[in-house]
């Protein structure tokens, strides 16, 4: 636009001055046409003009020049003043499209794409504000029941002291499992916490994928057993990257402790790990319930819960895997879900 303007500006001056020779030399055509006597006072006028021409023509080319000038100072003001106003409007985004000049088409077109990306961030911030707050009230309300087991149990082995040793145990089994759901509750308040108040950083160093796959497996591998899950591996060897291990190896962790938790008991769990144009291509699927289209794209907010119902076998903070999808895409990669026919597949793209 400026050099548009600019091209404007000089042009005009330039047709300023054609003009202006072009006017002049038709003018002094046409008055030689005639013949004139020294009595007649527009001669001696004509003359004075003809003798004077620098100092009039130069007036003329001033004056004509300070106008155009104005012209042409004033439009761009104009456009700033505009621009300001639909900064203004920016400011605080509105259903309200920004119209500007005509000149002003594309900038017009820029801040409207602006306004309707605020529009959007600002209603998800706002649905990811609601679902934290609302997961923080389900949270409280769900530190009440295991915390009332916990002192309820208590309380009965301090005041019957005659109890048998078989419900002294059991007694006290309940009461543990109450107290790790309580620590599993409070975990997720300070996961909250962390990825309200910070942001990830990484690390890199050379990660051997293959062999952390592995581990990772072989670490899980009670925690299938207790719901009758069984591994299927197969994992490409010597796969490496470069990534932070611990912050890898939390995406995994997550993953896998979601496929387990959202499984069908008795059945098996995949999980790959080949090559593919220079990337490293991690698969984990699981047989489920299908999870529903609309669902599926909101997997990875902040804060959704993929069990409405709030299971507390299930339910987590709802921050698992948007943290994977932070760490993941720090590392240049990419993840992505899907599911049907009661299969769940999660796919990790990572840069070799």
């Amino acid at each position: 636009m400026a050099r548009k303007l600019l091209f404007r500006f000089l042009l005009s001056l330039f047709l300023l001055v054609v003009g202006f020779i072009v006017c002049y030399w038709l003018a002094n055509v046409f008055f030689r046409m005639f013949i004139w006597h020294d009595r007649n006072p527009l001669y001696h006028l004509l003359k004075w003009f003809e003798e004077n021409i620098l100092l009039w023509g130069s007036f003329f080319l001033l004056i004509g020049g300070a106008v155009i000038s104005y012209i042409f100072i004033a439009k761009p003001l104009r456009y700033l003043d505009e621009i300001i106003d639909a900064s203004d409007q920016l400011a605080e985004p509105s259903q309200r499209p920004i119209i500007l000049s005509e000149e002003l088409k594309e900038v017009q077109d820029e801040l409207n794409l602006v306004r309707e990306q605020a529009i959007k961030q600002a209603a998800s911030t706002k649905e990811a504000e609601q679902r934290k707050n609302d997961l923080i009230v389900y949270l409280a309300h769900d530190l009440k029941t295991p915390l009332t087991s916990v002192i309820g149990y208590l309380s009965l082995l301090r005041d019957e002291k005659q109890i048998s040793d078989e419900l002294r145990e059991r007694y006290i089994g309940i009461a543990l499992t109450k107290a790790e759901r309580l620590e599993d509750l409070v975990n997720e308040f300070f996961d909250i916490t962390r990825f309200s108040l910070t942001h990830l950083t990484i690390e890199r160093s050379r990660i051997n994928l293959s062999f952390m796959l592995k581990q990772i497996a072989s670490e899980f591998e009670p925690i299938l057993a207790e719901k009758g899950l069984q591994w299927q591996l197969d994992i490409e060897e010597s796969l490496y990257i470069l990534g932070d291990p611990d912050k890898i190896g939390r995406v995994f962790d997550n993953l896998v402790r979601n496929a387990v938790a959202y499984s069908y008991a008795n059945h098996m769990v995949t999980l790959s790990a080949t090559t593919e144009q220079e990337q490293a291509v991690i698969t984990l699927q699981n047989t489920g319930k299908t999870i529903p289209s609309e669902k599926l794209g909101r997997l990875f907010d902040q804060f959704f819960r993929l069990d409405a119902a709030r299971a507390t076998s299930t339910g987590g903070a709802g921050l698992g895997l948007a943290i994977a999808k932070e760490i993941v895409e720090l590392h240049h990669g990419q993840i992505t879900a899907a599911s049907e026919n009661e299969s769940i597949t999660f796919t990790v793209r990572l840069p070799l």
